[in-house]
């Protein structure tokens, strides 16, 4: 018989993200469905090594192994109500991706944009993320098309990408707010909101309660309010969130 004390570990972060997504609220339910959605990871010490990620380079995606900081010690259960499947049925934890787990490890198959190295400062570029500002990765690993993308695994519940996707429109206002901020620092800032929200990011719960139709989140350094109403999102709100201190 395993004893459990000699199977126990401690998991050392190798870098922190800086995402465009700044809290839990909103961020898709799955890697590479907002293709636009950008994050940095920076290598934490003493892993902000140029060897350390010498040849990563060469590959277009790699796996991000991280940890759900957010969710971590607030326990598990062993089963879950995936949103996939409107929060109305219970799946087991192990047949979903859902952070509250024994072990609050993520998993996302991610672009690799491009490796800078500033001095001591190692970063890497990142596309269509679904990880959260702050969020601690524990390692990184190259993805192998020929090893990872297996064409004739079945999905389960989930074996097809969401299909349902809600019509997204800004109001005069913000539509011109958005434009100007993607000439200042925030290119492709409309379709990441568009993406973002078409998916619908409310919880299962929200969704069975019509009354309830204002919502908002925190995307890049901004407050983003919207509205949901008649079956599409209406964009009525961006601002830019003041500096505390």
């Amino acid at each position: 018989m395993i004893k459990r004390s000699a199977m126990e570990t401690r998991l050392t972060p190798i870098g922190i993200i800086s995402s465009c997504y700044k809290e839990k609220f909103g961020i898709p339910r799955q890697a590479g469905l907002v293709t636009d959605a950008r994050a940095t990871l920076e290598l934490l010490p003493p892993f902000n090594r140029p060897e350390a990620v010498q040849g990563l380079e060469s590959f277009s995606h790699i796996w991000l192994l991280f940890i759900f900081h957010q969710s971590a010690g607030q326990g598990w259960n062993p089963t879950v109500r995936p949103p996939r499947l409107g929060g109305n049925r219970r799946m087991g934890v192990f047949a979903t991706r859902s952070p509250f787990r024994p072990n609050s490890i993520g998993l996302s198959a991610v672009e690799l944009e491009k490796i800078e190295c500033k001095g001591s400062r190692i970063l890497l570029h990142l596309k269509g993320v679904d990880v959260m500002d702050g969020t601690p990765v524990v390692d990184i690993k190259p993805y192998l098309p020929y090893a990872d993308c297996i064409a004739t695994a079945g999905g389960g519940f989930a074996d097809e990408a969401p299909g349902r996707l809600l019509e997204v429109c800004f109001t005069p206002e913000i539509a011109e707010t958005v434009r100007v901020l993607e000439e200042n620092n925030y290119p492709g800032l409309q379709q990441l909101i568009i993406d973002t929200l078409r998916a619908d990011p409310r919880p299962a719960y929200y969704q069975r309660q019509p009354q309830k139709n204002s919502f908002g989140m925190k995307i890049h350094d901004f407050d983003l309010r919207w509205q949901f109403s008649e079956g599409r999102i209406v964009v009525s709100g961006l601002v830019k969130e003041s500096s505390s201190g």
